[in-house]
């Protein structure tokens, strides 16, 4: 939800503070560049001190930056709010991933994974229908406040029931070695963030997130702006064709992880199950291309709402994709290292989408693009892990060039 209000906002701001296109996407910047950031560090705190006091720490960050909006009335100022919610919202997936990690075996990751993954879609659907009510009645800060504030609730629950299943004391035997039924992983030393890039593993993770993840972020901050100017929607008008986008995100979210689980217990190897998904996700985003020559609003919703559902099934095992190939004590730090890399993407999408709508005024460019990422990705997923073995790191000395090599 915090991530939604300024996309929701953005029309509304840009005409009382008189942003120009570029400024827009230069705030939209911000926030990519200190999630970039975030996502390095935090990544490696939550590796070193845990989930439970990792996440905790990021979600204080993370609810008092977006509490922050409020005192903002500037482009500058809202930069520095959005910087400031981007450092804490990078310790969001690295810490789910690991968390999933942790209380699952491999064969149920990407549906777990889906789960926890469909509650930002949760939010981006709640968010058309508070954040205009909370505008109209209060005005645009009181959005920023009440919303911001609702993370504050969240870590008092989340710490008092989050913890790893060795030390949950209220679980039976039986449920704890199912838990723990995967084959045993040896203990493994911190791993440096520059070995992680010897391996294909890795590599294949971040190609991943680097042509996918603009997409996500794509949608999230300029779908009301392209709406409000190729449609012509004002605040109101917004929420029922977002609400219907996001809503057609949680399926693809959920479903995207329990296909490929369901394909894997039924004894198709992890390799097929996680491709032929991906595979299909892809697919399904290839119609988006033409979102912006249809002219009726409609169809442009669905053909967004197709490919934004497919990207939250392709996101949900393209993460499981770190915990199948990596112990569980390197799994946020691999997380972290190839979500700042497709966020430093993101940046660079972000400021060529400001450029390009400024000049031409046309989204299909942009539609185009991310039309064809997923694709793309996959056929170089293929290249690098045609079997997807697992990585091995337990000889801290290796030479990288070997590791590749043999992995």
């Amino acid at each position: 939800m915090d991530r939604q209000i300024l996309g929701l906002l953005a029309p509304k701001l840009q005409g009382e503070f008189g942003w120009s296109e570029v400024g827009y996407g230069n705030i939209v910047t911000a926030f990519q560049v200190a999630y970039a950031i975030g996502l390095l560090g935090f990544g490696r705190i939550i590796d070193r001190f845990g989930t439970r006091r990792g996440y905790s720490i990021a979600i204080v960050v993370w609810s008092l930056a977006a509490m922050g909006h409020a005192l903002a009335r500037s482009v500058f100022g809202f930069g520095v709010a959005r910087f400031g919610l981007g450092l804490g919202e990078a310790g969001n997936f690295p810490a789910a991933i690991k968390a999933v990690a942790e209380w699952f075996p491999k064969k149920e990751r990407a549906l777990a994974t889906g789960i926890f993954n469909s509650g930002s879609n949760v939010g981006a659907i709640l968010a058309p229908l508070t954040v205009p009510w909370l505008t109209v009645e209060f005005g645009w800060q009181a959005s920023f406040v009440c919303l911001g504030a609702l993370g504050f609730i969240w870590v008092v629950f989340w710490l008092a029931r989050y913890e790893v299943p060795e030390k949950k004391m209220d679980l039976s035997p039986s449920e704890r070695a199912y838990i723990l039924s995967d084959p045993v992983e040896p203990p493994l030393e911190r791993v440096p963030w520059m070995r992680l890039f010897g391996y294909r593993q890795a590599w294949a993770y971040i190609v991943g997130m680097t042509l996918t993840a603009p997409v996500w972020w794509f949608y999230l901050y300029w779908l009301p702006k392209f709406f409000h100017t190729r449609h012509g929607l004002d605040l109101i008008s917004l929420g029922p064709p977002l609400v219907v986008i996001y809503s057609m995100t949680c399926v693809g979210s959920i479903g995207g992880g329990w296909l490929s689980s369901t394909l894997i217990k039924r004894g198709w190897s992890i390799n097929a199950g996680r491709k032929i998904t991906l595979l299909i996700c892809a697919l399904c985003v290839v119609p988006v291309m033409f979102a912006a020559q249809v002219s009726n609003l409609w169809a442009a919703v669905l053909l967004i709402g197709l490919a934004a559902s497919a990207h939250q099934g392709w996101s949900a095992n393209l993460f499981t994709l770190v915990s199948d190939l990596f112990p569980k004590e390197a799994v946020a730090s691999v997380v972290g290292l190839g979500a700042m890399i497709g966020s430093i993407a993101a940046v660079f999408f972000a400021q060529s989408t400001g450029f390009i709508l400024q000049k031409f005024g046309s989204y299909q460019p942009l539609f185009i693009v991310c039309g064809c990422a997923y694709l793309a990705a996959l056929g170089v997923i293929q290249i690098l892990i045609p079997r997807m073995e697992p990585a091995i790191i337990t000889e801290p000395r290796e030479p990288a060039g070997d590791r590749l090599k043999s992995n």
